[in-house]
């Protein structure tokens, strides 16, 4: 099986080391090379290029975002933006995933044996989404401003039993998106109306980019959007992501939603993963909830849309063609626990229509 080649580009050498044993530790992957500012990137990927890159946000001579404009512009190239969790690295990652950056991974650092083992599982799946990533989705998402060892959910919460949740008036929303869900996310958030159901979502971040995250999409949504808090009761007109590095679980307390924040181990591959909130919207939500599985590599969340499924909920997944990487809802539909399969652009109507 051929082996992604990646270019690593960072101005420290520690880093640099770092990163390239961390990747080359992965029988799928190779560094191919590595430089210190994009000017040397540029002179190796003169006689090689890359599958995929990873990119330092802030360098001499020429910084992060400079180079992935030029790049996207002249040779587009999957890029994985490596940014420290400085506030200002985190808002700079997220600006390059609107100039086409397909990921974010925390710069990595030493710590406990299973701090390192969980971060090596991040940063390899970070590159091997950004390997199976087409560009031509996620440049299209940005020009729709216009348009207005793997664990399963069982070391977290039990499954839910097969009695049916009763019906209540309220509809509440769970959505799950990985590698170019970023962008899909404000698609399907910019569509959606102030009163619409409340939401749930998680989103593959690491941890303290989720707040600039939620932030960025508070400034340009009708809908309050904010990185969920344990015990934010979940109401209409708000959209409360998972915090990055915590699983986020939906409960009902009575007729009151609301989320429970939640540490544990890695589910299928991921914390926060899509599997852990479905289950508990399968289990406490029932037939008022709708499930929506977005852009992403892997099958975190497959499991939990079964369950959502087979629960009463009505279930969404994006279609190929808009998926930036259409892993997370191909697997959900060879599952059998998908309703409904379509475009990014059609999933808010359908939303908003199954919960009037």
């Amino acid at each position: 099986m051929k082996k992604i080649k990646v270019l690593i580009i960072d101005d420290s050498a520690l880093v640099r080391q770092t990163l390239c044993d961390i990747l080359n530790s992965d029988p799928a992957i190779e560094v191919i090379g590595s430089a210190a500012d994009p000017i040397l990137a540029a002179e190796r990927m003169r006689t090689v290029i890359p599958d995929v890159i990873t990119l330092d946000v802030e360098m001499p001579r020429m910084d992060g975002l400079t180079f992935l404009q030029k790049l996207m512009s002249q040779h587009p190239i999957p890029v994985v933006m490596c940014s420290s969790l400085a506030e200002s690295g985190s808002e700079t990652a997220l600006k390059a995933l609107e100039y086409g950056a397909v990921d974010i991974i925390t710069k990595p650092k030493m710590g406990t044996k299973q701090f390192i083992e969980e971060s090596k599982t991040r940063i390899c799946e970070a590159v091997k989404g950004a390997a199976a990533a087409r560009l031509g989705p996620l440049r299209a998402m940005r020009t729709m401003k216009e348009v207005s060892p793997k664990y399963t959910a069982d070391v977290i919460m039990e499954k839910p039993n097969s009695k049916a949740m009763i019906l209540t008036t309220e509809k509440v929303v769970v959505v799950g998106a990985s590698t170019g869900g970023t962008e899909a996310l404000r698609v399907f958030l910019e569509m959606l109306p102030e009163d619409t159901p409340g939401i749930v979502i998680v989103q593959h971040m690491p941890e303290n980019f989720t707040a600039a995250f939620a932030k960025r999409l508070n400034s340009i949504c009708r809908v309050t959007v904010k990185e969920a808090q344990d015990n934010d009761t979940v109401v209409r007109g708000r959209a409360l992501i998972a915090p990055g590095n915590h699983h986020v679980l939906l409960k009902r307390s009575g007729a009151r939603y609301y989320v429970e924040i939640k540490d544990g181990p890695l589910v299928s591959r991921h914390r926060p993963s899509v599997d852990v909130l479905f289950r508990s919207a399968a289990r406490y939500a029932g037939k008022n909830a709708v499930g929506v599985i977005m852009t992403g590599m892997g099958d975190d969340g497959a499991h939990g849309m079964k369950e959502m499924f087979d629960a009463g909920a009505v279930t969404i997944a994006q279609d190929e063609a808009s998926c930036v990487v259409y892993g997370m809802p191909h697997e959900a539909v060879k599952m059998g626990g998908v309703n409904k399969v379509m475009s990014l652009l059609n999933i808010a109507p359908e939303v908003l229509r199954l919960c009037s």
